[in-house]
């Protein structure tokens, strides 16, 4: 779903959403007082629950890995979701009705995309049902041939467009769709008849199983276009260059792996799925290009470092090597190891299965090369190796290569591969490698990390008996800020001695309080370790329901460990100030010292109740 969703939409979504609905679906939450829910971890392994739900302000935190967030973060991660697919899903959920700012389409009809998206579910229900007709027995031999069954045809919600070429276009308008939306679609062409028609079909969906597309594959020979396969045509939910088939299936398992399987057709990632490789999707009807990459690179996750794998299947022959090489010059959109799985018989996935079985996919994938290598393989093969001129140019043309390789520890690797692959010594070709690392590395840097990023403190440990009260004040103003004045009651960042929790307390001061408090403080934390530490002090239970007089006790502990601290500097100074020599001086350290132990008295008092 591109474009972007109103803020005024988002916060419906998550006003309406209940939490611990939503968040019930997949664990198993019991009272654990206070207000708060818990339950096990779906995030981690654990066999004691640490896993709290405190519904009352929409918050989810595991005390065991950390994760936390609002029922939006939840989905997303826990279904494998982006930020927009998961706000869909709720607000389909929920019947909030979304307004999505799209820069493509001005003047776009309100509501169209959402009735785009039930065409093409309307769309696929009557396809699938087509399927089993007398008129779709050329496309269940075509299936049959290639070792699908009707239960792999239901699993992948196969179906057949009929050869007449209203059939469709009648059927949903029986349903109440009007051409302006099945146009829009893509469902129905200009002069009025159907967009597919006497063809096989794959619908493609999103992540979040809404149908955006199809794929379909000529199975007639009196089919009047030639195309072997075509297209949904770019539409408002349909762009090529950002859609891959079998993601929907592929989700879930592709965060869990750490892995990505990237084959060329929809046959292909039907074996690849059916072998047991269910982390395989392919481009529709266009190359694997960057924004597929980064819809990729969201599943795996960002990390510190290289984050698991992304293995292309390539034939080995030309066309396959330049394929890879265009990748290549995509390497840069992934934080991950990307590598190549050559089928040395040239057989695409659903033929290597038809002829060798199941097992023979999950051996091709096992048998990844490094993308780097293969390049370099392929670099070697084009100068003659038997002259020394031949290797001295494949060094030079393959060193730009490994000079811009991210992960330096790998790169002393990549040098013997080299000089193995070119039969030189490893120090002719590092010499080669290091002329050409100052090019590589003029390339625009990364910008620097922002201040605040910088200065990202350590992780507090919540069981610390010394930073007790300061954990304790801070749950109370986050949970219960009308407990305290309009000044915090006088706490300031510096009453905190952990670098976190005064961070917390910044942003307390900095940010007003008003409606959308939580979610506005969330927003101004800059970054994600700050966010997780909110959203733990946010959901954390309490020891009793607070009131003011509660509040008051925390923040006066708080407020005279920080006057007891000015007392003994001031009587330190005090010390060293000569009474007879400076008289003056001395009288007004003595009058300050007076008045910080008259606050000392108060602020005792009560720190007591």
């Amino acid at each position: 779903m591109a474009g972007r969703i109103r803020d005024e939409d988002i916060a419906k979504v998550r006003e309406r959403a209940r939490i611990d609905e939503v968040v019930g679906e997949y664990v198993m939450l019991r009272n654990a007082g206070g207000g708060s829910l818990k339950g096990l971890c779906p995030f981690h392994d654990e066999k004691t629950p640490s896993f709290h739900v405190t519904p009352s302000r929409g918050f989810y935190y595991c005390f065991g890995c950390g994760e936390g967030g609002d029922v939006i973060t939840f989905l997303q991660r826990n279904q494998n979701l982006s930020f927009v697919e998961s706000v869909q899903m709720l607000a389909d959920r929920y019947g909030v009705e979304l307004v999505v700012d799209d820069d493509g389409s001005p003047g776009q009809r309100p509501g169209l995309r959402k009735r785009i998206l039930e065409a093409n579910q309307a769309a696929e229900d009557f396809y699938a049902a087509q399927l089993g007709s007398p008129e779709a027995l050329e496309a269940r031999i075509f299936l049959d041939r290639r070792g699908f069954t009707r239960a792999h045809a239901e699993h992948f919600r196969l179906g057949y467009a009929p050869k007449h070429g209203h059939a469709l276009s009648r059927a949903l308008r029986a349903q109440g769709f009007d051409d302006e939306t099945l146009k829009a679609a893509g469902l129905v062409r200009e002069h009025g008849r159907d967009f597919f028609a006497g063809r096989l079909l794959w619908p493609i969906r999103d992540s979040g199983q809404s149908v955006l597309g199809f794929g379909a594959r000529r199975i007639f020979d009196d089919d009047r276009l030639p195309a072997k396969y075509i297209n949904t045509p770019e539409s408002p939910v349909y762009r090529k260059s950002q859609v891959l088939y079998g993601l929907d299936l592929a989700r879930r398992e592709i965060g869990k792996r750490s892995q990505a399987v990237i084959v060329e057709g929809y046959t292909d990632v039907m074996a690849a799925h059916i072998a047991g490789v269910e982390t395989a999707v392919a481009a529709c009807g266009t190359a694997f290009g960057d924004d597929h990459a980064r819809v990729i690179q969201r599943l795996l996750g960002t990390h510190d470092g290289l984050h698991g794998e992304v293995v292309f299947t390539f034939d080995g022959d030309a066309a396959g090597q330049a394929a890879a090489l265009k990748v290549f010059k995509g390497d840069h959109n992934f934080v991950a190891q990307t590598y190549v799985a050559v089928e040395p018989s040239g057989l695409d996935p659903c033929d290597l299965r038809i002829q060798s079985g199941d097992a023979a996919i999950r051996e091709l994938v096992a048998r990844r090369v490094p993308l780097y290598r293969f390049v370099m393989e392929n670099i070697a093969k084009r100068h003659d190796l038997d002259r020394a001129e031949g290797r001295l140019g494949a060094a030079r043309e393959a060193g730009e290569l490994v000079a811009s390789i991210r992960d330096q520890s790998l790169v002393g690797q990549y040098l013997r591969d080299l000089a193995g692959i070119l039969g030189m010594d490893v120090d002719d070709v590092r010499r080669e490698v290091q002329r050409r690392r100052p090019a590589a590395q003029s390339a625009p840097q990364e910008e620097p990390p922002s201040a605040l990023e910088d200065t990202t403190p350590d992780w507090p440990n919540p069981d610390d008996r010394e930073l007790r009260i300061e954990r304790d004040t801070l749950k109370l103003m986050l949970q219960y800020p009308l407990t305290f004045d309009a000044d915090w009651n006088g706490v300031q960042p510096g009453d905190f001695t952990h670098p976190g929790y005064a961070a917390i307390m910044r942003l307390i001061r900095e940010v007003p309080l008003r409606d959308g408090w939580d979610d506005a403080l969330r927003t101004a934390a800059g970054n994600e370790l700050l966010r997780q530490l909110l959203v733990s002090l946010l959901v954390e239970p309490l020891l009793r329901e607070p009131d003011e007089r509660y509040s008051l006790v925390h923040s006066s502990r708080l407020l005279l460990r920080r006057v007891t601290g000015e007392i003994d500097d001031l009587k330190s100074r005090l010390q060293r100030t000569d009474p007879t020599a400076d008289v003056d001086t001395y009288r007004a350290r003595f009058a300050e010292l007076t008045q910080l132990e008259m606050e000392r008295k108060r602020l005792r008092q009560l720190s007591v109740g």
